[in-house]
């Protein structure tokens, strides 16, 4: 794409941008939660693009103005300003574009939103579920890193040790568009701590990561939903098991199950199991649209394909290796500890390449 073009495209979204700016103090558009929402994500993602294209603008401005002094000034001292301000302005011009070429491309809109994390455990019995406990730690271990706050809704423990399965939500900023790209089959190879002859094994877990439907992204009729009320036990501590507490959900309609018995209040166990049923009826048409994105992309990077082997864990190496990539370090302890940015900033940047290469710009 040529610059006029480019800066062409910019002032287009630039008039878009000032519109929303004021469609969202319209008292219809605020009475209108759903549009309100929707025109108020927009704004923001078209805020970066004004911010860019400013900046742009001057860069190309300023190296027009260094060229004139070049070609017209004979004072030394300017004529030497003027060439340290056209290299500075030409090494950033490239990168800049860049970052416009990515902000030009419609994002997620999925991404913004906070996520249902659900962690399985799956070949390997009892080292399986150890391993998805250890999954498990190193996520809540990440998201604190990050800021983001981690609510556990339903838990089956292992006979051993870690769990058979855990759900739990993650909330903060950008929280989906981070950690989608954990979903899938992760292989753990190491020596468990039930084998006698110190022989490695292969175990299983499955990472699903769903983006949290917000109210107005579904509608769901009270008289679609059965209500199960039941006492909680393991996870919660004793105190769980004295009163019916725990909520189970199901949608008719779907079948979609979902419970919660996190909580000792019934009220708020109901409503964290509402926002997780909320969630996988939409993550169903969700599904359709990563589908769709699975079958344009060679790598898959973050397509939600469960079934995907996307990582393995050797502990006898020391090594990560995340196989959608072919990208492998060896600070396995780091790793499992929470020091997971680098590999996830290398799936942003390969996801980036392939969408900017789709997107022909």
């Amino acid at each position: 794409m040529s610059r006029t073009s480019l800066i062409e495209k910019l002032d287009a979204l630039v008039v878009r941008f000032e519109e929303t700016g004021k469609l969202i103090t319209d008292p219809e558009v605020i009475a209108d939660m759903k549009r309100f929402v929707k025109l108020n994500k927009e704004y923001r993602d078209l805020e970066k693009i004004a911010v860019a294209r400013n900046k742009y603008k001057q860069i190309l401005i300023a190296i027009e103005e260094a060229k004139s002094i070049l070609e017209h000034e004979s004072d030394s001292e300017l004529r030497e300003m003027a060439k340290e301000e056209l290299d500075d302005s030409m090494l950033c011009l490239p990168c800049l574009e860049e970052e416009i070429k990515l902000l030009l491309i419609p994002s997620d809109p999925q991404d913004s939103k906070n996520a249902i994390v659900e962690i399985r455990g799956g070949t390997g019995g009892d080292e399986a579920a150890i391993f998805a406990g250890d999954l498990y730690k190193m996520y809540s271990k990440y998201c604190e890193s990050k800021g983001w706050k981690v609510s556990v809704t339903g838990v089956s423990e292992g006979t051993i040790g870690g769990f058979k399965e855990i759900v739990f939500t993650v909330t903060g900023e950008n929280v989906y568009g981070t950690l989608k790209y954990e979903s899938g089959v992760h292989r753990v190879q190491r020596v468990p701590v039930t084998e006698t002859q110190g022989r490695v094994h292969t175990s299983a877990a499955t990472v699903a990561v769903l983006p949290e439907a917000e109210e107005f992204d579904v509608d769901i009729k009270e008289s679609d939903i059965r209500v199960d009320i039941f006492c909680a036990s393991g996870h919660g501590g004793q105190s769980v098991n004295t009163t019916y507490s725990a909520i189970r959900l199901v949608h008719l309609p779907t079948g979609i199950s979902v419970q919660c018995q996190d909580e000792k209040s019934q009220l708020k166990n109901k409503a964290k199991a509402m926002v997780e049923l909320r969630s996988r009826i939409y993550n169903r048409e969700y599904q359709k649209y990563l589908d769709e994105i699975a079958s344009k992309r060679k790598t898959m990077v973050s397509t939600g394909d469960r079934s995907a082997k996307i990582r393995t864990y050797n502990y006898p190496q020391g090594r990560v290796t995340d196989h959608r990539i072919n990208y492998t370090v060896y600070n396995l302890q780091a790793f499992v500890g929470g020091d997971i940015q680098g590999v996830i900033d290398q799936l942003i940047i390969a996801e980036n390449a392939e969408r900017l290469k789709e997107s022909e710009l």
